[in-house]
């Protein structure tokens, strides 16, 4: 059951309960009445989850009690902040007082008669689940503690590789046949159901090691069952760095057609579904030509293959032996001796489908006791007899999800905004569930925890079991980017339409006005925002693709080109202006406004100043957004409830330069600030009121006060630009005052194009005390000494440094970075390593060969000599053999 709506209204409740806002004219004995039922609520539904009460009523009524929570969390947080601002002493706010005294008033009576409706409605749905007999919980009932929650929370590095048995010959069968020159087979495809592991597969054949060796390219692009072939193909040119200048469909598909067939290439078209979809992209693949380009697909559908190319080579995947099912289950499930006859029992029962079992595996890597594993055990049978072949899958992922804890469940629901195969950083996913109070507001001071840790907790709990994948994780082994299953996916989306959760727009054919009230909307592909209903109270709206429809037809009609061209530019203009109007005007109410990148750009706007209408919102992204207009409206300032505020964005005017006004200062709760790039120096920003900020990217010494970087006591991630000047560090420097006073910071970055003094990057990493991640960008010469690092650091970036003396010095004595001179047991934990532009490095280190850890090199700019030398049969061939996956990138003759 999903309490985050019901604990997020309780905790906004009390928390402004101890301010005066509330205490004027009864309005607080009413939020008293309120936050007790809501508690009793809570209560009921804890207790209820607990006893797993299974009854259609019970179920019926947590969408009501959802609504119930958002619409009194909407009702007394409005009130707080039209009201709270106003009775700040000094003489001006008493004038303002007194002008605002009657409309004030209003407000309260009107806040009072909603508070009322909303009780009323709580009674009437109490009555009919009394009817239960529910009882509130005991006191710690139903709550784990935070120490059993962190232990649940644990990291397990493990789960980051994919999880293969039983598909070593067939992964050797399939490399020979794509290294085979002299055959005529062009396409190879991996054919079976959703589950059974075709893009592992493909990810292992990928990355082997004679493949790389074999082939001087290759592109991996995942297409899906909806997909854009203009992306699929730009996608490709992408991966095979070729520049795309190409205007027309014809011109991209003839481009990388003649790419493919004049060199050689391996080209992976992971999840591909038609023989339509097949159809519509090869115009682009040379298949039926002499090339030495091949392909390799992924589908559910074998009948591709014989459609694709006549000559291709057909791989049915089947489903695992009972051995290797063990072996597989074993590897996620940590089966100890006392459960074997169980865990067996419940492999059995999956019929050699890999998905099932990681699933089946993840469930019971979170159990302890053998009781709890019978539990699963007979839950997993009742799930298991609902249906056979791929409705088995289906039906055991609906176990994961119902074995989920309830804080859990909307974490989990959540992704399912995310389009298929999105690769969703997880730094924003956290921040998205802390903005939507999914994740409890409760920050322990006492160790620092605040909620992005927990809500981090709560991902990797998720990829424990399974539900989520990772893609790729930090020097630290966090989650970058992760990731789902289709299938997982699928059930994802069931759940989260059938509860109500949020509601995606697929196709510009399907009208918002249409669906119910939901508060959460996706929009995955074009839709004009005014087409979204204004009456449904919205709390998130998550822009994957363009939002904004414009017909510039008559504007095209013009012979004049100068005329044509002020014409569009004028329609576009006003048409978005109407449409940021819009949505700033109709949807007050809203948490949560992201422009994803990986939509198609959003350019040629002004911002509105009616932004400021959005007093409620935490989260707003508007990265990658061009502005015609380069200032940021002021208004942006009566946003004082932004916890995010990604303003990475530039203007078409002039050369990508905005105009931020000094208003940000205001907005106290921010916890993750990116600021623009390049802004102008009319204002320089005060953000020494940003005491609660956790993450401040680009940071730019030109436009703020290097001296606020002291006031940031709980900053954990920052990001630096501009020039250095030691002028602006002399008082740091001369009374030897840290320059960074946080002692919470894990990461920093630094870029520069003109250098920085030695002194200033010495003193300003002796500040760092627990810094794990350093990026340098910046001409520095030399390193500092190595008492000026932490000994914390595990990941050091150098780029474009101008080094005149060597780093080793400085580096090797750094006990938690991994060295290059490799010496047997060194670099135990290297997972991951580039060797990009090393002009003058001859071959890699003999001690390579040792570090069995290391999951991917990457050989970037290099000669292709170095490389020849990993050719099975060369000298280094034995140094890099067992490395999964071996990439090259750039490789030039000399």
């Amino acid at each position: 059951m999903d309490f985050s709506a019901i604990s997020s209204v309780v905790q906004t409740v009390g928390r402004l309960l101890t301010q005066e806002v509330t205490s004027l004219m009864g309005v607080k004995d009413q939020v008293e009445d309120l936050q007790k039922e809501l508690e009793w609520i809570q209560s009921f539904l804890k207790e209820a989850d607990a006893r797993k009460v299974d009854d259609e009523v019970v179920r019926t009524s947590i969408n009501e009690i959802r609504e119930l929570a958002y619409d009194a969390e909407d009702v007394i947080e409005t009130l707080a902040l039209k009201v709270a601002p106003r009775r700040k002493g000094g003489f001006s706010n008493v004038i303002k007082r007194f002008a605002c005294i009657l409309n004030e008033g209003g407000l309260l009576c009107q806040t009072k008669c909603e508070i009322q409706k909303i009780t009323a409605r709580i009674t009437q749905l109490t009555r009919r689940l009394q009817t239960y007999d529910v009882k509130q919980p005991r006191d710690g009932a139903g709550s784990s503690s935070s120490n059993q929650r962190r232990e649940l929370r644990r990291p397990y590095p493990h789960i980051v590789d994919d999880n293969v048995v039983g598909l070593h010959d067939d992964i050797k069968k399939l490399v020979s046949i794509l290294v085979d020159d002299e055959s005529n087979c062009k396409v190879v495809s991996i054919c079976g159901m959703g589950g059974l592991g075709k893009t592992t597969l493909a990810k292992k054949i990928y990355r082997h090691s004679q493949v790389k060796g074999h082939f001087n390219h290759f592109a991996w692009v995942y297409v899906s069952q909806q997909f854009q072939k203009i992306r699929v193909w730009k996608d490709i040119l992408s991966s095979l760095q070729i520049g795309n200048t190409a205007d027309r469909d014809e011109e991209l598909a003839e481009k990388l057609h003649n790419f493919l067939k004049d060199n050689k290439c391996l080209v992976i078209l992971d999840d591909i579904w038609s023989i339509e979809a097949w159809d519509s992209l090869k115009p682009a693949f040379p298949v039926a030509m002499n090339t030495n380009s091949k392909f390799l697909l992924t589908s559910r559908n074998k009948e591709i293959i014989s459609h694709a190319d006549r000559r291709g080579y057909l791989y049915e995947l089947q489903g695992l032996k009972d051995g290797e099912s063990w072996e597989l289950f074993q590897k996620i499930a940590f089966s100890q001796a006392h459960s074997t006859e169980l865990g067996k029992d419940m492999v059995n029962s999956c019929r050699g489908l890999p998905l099932a079992i990681i699933v089946l595996g993840g469930i019971l890597a979170t159990k302890s006791s053998i009781h709890e594993w019978q539990i699963v055990r007979k839950n997993a049978k009742s799930y298991l007899k609902k249906g056979k072949g791929a409705q088995q899958i289906e039906h055991v992922l609906a176990l994961s999800y119902d074995d989920l804890p309830p804080y859990l469940r909307p974490c989990f629901l959540y992704l399912s905004q995310f389009p298929e195969d999105f690769q969703i950083p997880a730094e924003t996913l956290i921040q998205l569930w802390v903005a939507e109070g999914i994740v409890s507001s409760t920050e322990d001071e006492g160790n620092g925890e605040v909620m992005e840790d927990v809500a981090e907790g709560f991902l990797d709990e998720l990829v424990e079991r399974c539900m989520v994948q990772v893609r790729e994780r930090d020097a630290t082994f966090k989650v970058r980017t992760c990731h789902m299953h289709d299938l997982m996916r699928d059930l994802c989306l069931s759940i989260a339409k059938q509860e109500n959760f949020l509601s995606i727009i697929n196709d510009s054919s399907l009208s918002p006005s249409n669906t119910r009230a939901v508060r959460r909307i996706a929009v995955h592909h074009h839709i004009h925002v005014q087409r979204i209903k204004s009456s449904i109270p919205l709390r998130s709206i998550l822009f994957f693709s363009h939002p904004f429809d414009v017909d510039l037809e008559s504007c095209l009609r013009d012979d004049d080109d100068d005329l044509r061209w002020f014409a569009c530019l004028v329609c576009v203009i006003l048409k978005w202006q109407r449409s940021w109007n819009y949505m700033f005007g109709n949807f007050k109410l809203l948490r949560v406004l992201s422009f994803e990148e990986g939509g198609e750009g959003y350019s040629g706007f002004k911002l509105s100043s009616a932004i400021g209408n959005l007093i409620h919102i935490r989260f707003l992204n508007l990265c990658g957004i061009q502005f015609n207009w380069p200032k940021i409206p002021s208004s942006l300032g009566n946003l004082r409830c932004l916890q995010t505020l990604d303003l990475r964005i530039s203007s078409q005017a002039d050369d990508g330069v905005m105009n931020v006004p000094n208003i940000i200062w205001k907005l106290e709760q921010l916890r993750h600030l990116y600021l623009p790039q390049s802004m102008t120096d009319e204002t320089k920003l005060k953000l020494h009121t940003l005491t609660n900020i956790l993450t401040l990217i680009d940071f730019n010494t030109g436009n703020c006060f290097v001296a606020d970087l002291s006031k940031f006591t709980k900053l954990r991630k920052l990001g630096i630009l501009g020039p250095f000047n030691i002028d602006d560090f002399k008082e740091e420097l001369d009374k030897n005052l840290p320059i960074i006073a946080s002692d919470c910071l894990r990461s920093l970055s630094i870029w520069n194009d003109e250098g920085i003094d030695s002194k200033v990057l010495a003193h300003l990493l002796s500040s760092c005390v627990n810094l794990c991640e350093l990026t340098l960008r910046v001409k520095i010469e030399k390193l500092p000494d190595f008492h000026h690092f932490s000994s914390s650091i595990a990941y050091v970036h150098l780029t474009e440094c101008m080094l005149v003396e060597d780093p080793m010095p400085t580096l090797e004595k750094l006990p938690n970075l991994r060295e290059w001179e490799v010496e047997e047991g060194a670099m135990p934990a290297l997972r991951y390593l580039e060797i990009y532009g090393c002009k003058k490095l001859k071959m890699l280190p003999d001690g390579l060969r040792f570090i069995t850890t290391l999951q991917e090199l990457k050989i970037r700019s290099m000669p292709k000599e170095f490389k020849d030398k990993m050719v099975q049969g060369r000298e280094d061939f034995y140094k890099v053999q067992h490395i999964p996956s071996i990439i090259f990138y750039n490789i030039y003759n000399v």
